[in-house]
Parts: C-alpha cells; structure tokens; sequence
C-alpha cells in the first residue's frame, strides 16, 4: 500500500512547487503594477483600484474608486473578472473595456499575463 501510495505523494509535492514557482512569477510581475495598484482594499489614493478579491468581482465595484465610464458601464452590465477577461484585459485593455483608463502593460509576455493573473485571481 504504501508503494503505491508514493507516487501520488511525490506528483503533490511536485505540482505543490509548480505552483509555488508560478506564484512567486506572479508576485514579481505585479510589482510594476504597484506604482497604481494595490493588494490591500483599504489602501486609497492609487491611481488605480485595489485588485484584492478580484476573482468573481464584477468590474468597476471596487469602494472608494472613481472608475472610467467604460467600466461604470461594464459594471451596470455586471460583467465580472475571470481568468479569460483578465488576461485579454492584461494584452488589451480597451479591448475588454473600452473607454478604461489603463494603458496596456508595456513589455510583457503572454507567460508574463498568465503568471500575474494566477497570482492576482488567488487572493
């Protein structure tokens, strides 16, 4: 039994790492997004919305924030963040909400998008 127990033991530990690794891609990317973006909702005055919670979210609804009427319109709309809109928002951002305020990330790949999605979808 425990033979053959190990190998789903060390396929754990090793998808455990992978994610790990894929968090921490994440945490590094988004550190150019703190010059206007915050993990704590209570922190105000960025020039953009905090992404706490994101995951679910509907667009626009952050408290305190004075969003752009693309995103006023996407909220009455009830549109919601997910994986799928965060990174086309994250490669274009006019594209998922036209009329928004941010300006396309500059320099980053798509592996780049897809870590600081993870990342920002799990908190």
């Amino acid at each position: 039994m425990r033979t053959a127990l190990a190998p789903l033991i060390i396929c754990g530990l090793s998808m455990s790492g992978v994610t790990q690794a894929q968090e921490q891609a994440g945490a590094v990317v988004f550190k150019a997004c703190q010059s206007c973006h915050s993990l704590d909702p209570a922190k105000a005055g960025m020039a953009g919305p905090h992404l706490a919670g994101l995951n679910g979210r509907v667009l626009g609804s952050a408290q305190s924030f004075d969003y752009s009427p693309g995103f006023k319109a996407a909220k009455a709309q009830g549109f919601r963040w997910d994986r799928e809109r965060l990174l086309g928002y994250l490669a274009d951002p006019d594209a998922v909400v036209p009329g928004g305020w941010m300006s396309p990330p500059a320099g980053l790949t798509a592996a780049d998008r897809t870590a600081v999605a993870n990342y920002l979808l799990g908190r």
